[in-house]
């Protein structure tokens, strides 16, 4: 009986070994010292600020007018809608 058994492991293990030939191996990664992790990552960002296409002073100022008009607008309608549910729940809810 325990002869079946390990015979039916050994099928298996040789199924999976056989599947994993294909596959890619894992790549090890060699510890690396923190200072030359750190340098790497500095370097790296560095690197993809250079790629960053930044706004010019026009985009910025059109950016900045239509925030500043957005939050009025949300404001504004924050307000309205609170100065009338504030008539609506002391008049209908509460009664007075």
């Amino acid at each position: 009986m325990s002869e079946l058994g390990s015979d039916r492991r050994a099928a298996r293990r040789a199924e999976r070994e056989q599947r994993n030939v294909g596959a890619r191996p894992q790549p090890q990664r060699a510890a690396q010292p923190e200072e030359k992790r750190r340098s790497n990552f500095i370097s790296e960002s560095y690197a993809e600020l250079k790629k960053v296409e930044w706004p010019g002073q026009n985009q910025v100022i059109q950016g900045t007018v239509v925030v500043l008009v957005a939050c009025f607008v949300v404001g504004l309608f924050l307000y309205v809608n609170d100065t009338v549910w504030k008539h609506v729940v002391s008049k209908v809810l509460l009664g007075q």
